[in-house]
């Protein structure tokens, strides 16, 4: 279907819509849906570990901010660096050296000025390089924690996804406690195929009750493809998460 179909459907059944790209989209088509959006990448290209990558970031970051402000977007995602059209890392960082720590911090700082500034979070996504995104720098969910709370700041916080998390680490209850006062968004999918809850290895229903012990009331995010007919791939999203 065409993006703005599949996105009246989604809201007709009623969850939110995230998107990726924001420049791929005709923006005055996705307001005209009247869906509700949730989060969407919050950067064209950059970096957060050097100067010149990191002030590009920053750039990209403002704009993002505007097309943010017109779909009433209230997080926008980072990664550690930008992502190819097959998930690779525009610049690979695989060794993070002390100097590149210290410059994503002061990026994230950046960042969360703009946040503060504009009424915004930015949200950074921990990554697995097993599968999925070989070569990125700060890509486990325990660098991104790291970084969080270096900065210390709410208008930075966590994208726990816990289908990267699966893959790179495990232990996701024990994560998910960890990362309690730091999470911004949370994004599941089962492991492996990366589709929906239940199609996989991962408990969600004792994932959500994790959630709740630790008082989180924010978003969940279904970021995987179905393993058959769409619409029961939500109901099976929603199931696993209601309690």
């Amino acid at each position: 279907m065409p993006v703005t179909e599949r996105i009246k459907r989604i809201d007709a059944l009623g969850f939110q819509v995230e998107i990726w790209d924001w420049t791929k989209h005709d923006i005055q088509a996705l307001v005209d849906t009247g869906a509700t959006f949730s989060s969407m990448t919050g950067y064209i290209d950059g970096t957060l570990a050097d100067r010149d990558g990191a002030d590009r970031l920053v750039e990209t970051a403002r704009e993002s901010i505007d097309v943010a402000k017109i779909l009433s977007i209230p997080r926008l995602n980072l990664h550690g660096t930008g992502l190819d059209g097959q998930g690779l890392p525009v610049k690979s960082g695989a060794e993070m050296t002390g100097p590149m720590w210290i410059q994503a911090a002061d990026t994230l700082n950046r960042l969360a000025d703009l946040g503060q500034q504009h009424g915004v979070t930015f949200v950074l996504e921990n990554l697995n390089t097993a599968v999925d995104h070989p070569g990125v720098p700060f890509a486990r969910a325990e660098d991104v924690l790291a970084l969080v709370t270096a900065v210390d700041r709410p208008e930075v916080r966590i994208m726990l996804d816990l289908y990267h998390a699966q893959i790179g680490e495990g232990n996701l209850v024990e994560l998910v406690r960890r990362c309690a006062p730091y999470i911004g968004e949370i994004q599941v999918a089962d492991v492996p195929g990366r589709c929906e809850p239940g199609s996989g290895e991962i408990h969600y229903p004792a994932i959500a009750r994790a959630l709740n012990d630790i008082g989180y009331r924010g978003t969940v995010g279904l970021e995987g493809w179905a393993s058959s007919d769409d619409e029961l791939a939500l109901a099976r999203f929603r199931d696993a998460f209601t309690l």
